[in-house]
């Protein structure tokens, strides 16, 4: 089987006004938005990655990024990293986790949810900015975030 060259891939997405606009896209042809289809071709494993084996690239576009509701990708490696952030918390005690993962004919797409502090947990007044990042095969599709 004969090794397939592999392109670092770069895709920015931030959330204005409800709507989903493309930000950046580096060393994408065709980053387009189009219809794309939900059905479930399989399922896509996937681990949760500590900060410290966050890509540098990738960690510097959070920081850039997680003031406001962020969608971020980044290939690298033969691995697709997705980032879902929901933008700064007045307190502490929030969390990303990541749902599920799956693969359809057109995309990946990835489902998160924010959960808020526990009710014994004990919060602080102080920002933060939960996010959480995934790491998974790549695949050479666009990611739907849910």
């Amino acid at each position: 089987m004969a090794k397939r060259g592999f392109k670092k891939v770069f895709c920015r997405m931030k959330l204005l006004g409800g709507m989903a606009i493309v930000v950046s896209c580096l060393g994408v042809a065709g980053c387009s938005v189009e219809k794309v289809e939900a059905e479930k071709v399989r399922d896509v494993e996937f681990t949760v990655v500590d900060r410290e084996d966050v890509p540098e690239e990738l960690l510097g576009e959070i920081e850039e990024a997680k003031e406001e509701e962020m969608k971020l990708s980044y290939g690298d490696d033969g691995y697709l990293y997705v980032a879902r952030g929901y933008g700064c918390r007045e307190t502490t005690g929030y969390s990303v986790e990541a749902t599920e993962c799956y693969e359809t004919k057109d995309s990946v797409r990835v489902k998160t949810r924010l959960l808020g502090p526990g009710k014994e947990e004990k919060i602080l007044d102080r920002e933060t900015y939960p996010y959480v990042v995934i790491k998974m095969e790549y695949v050479d599709k666009p990611v739907v975030y849910d």
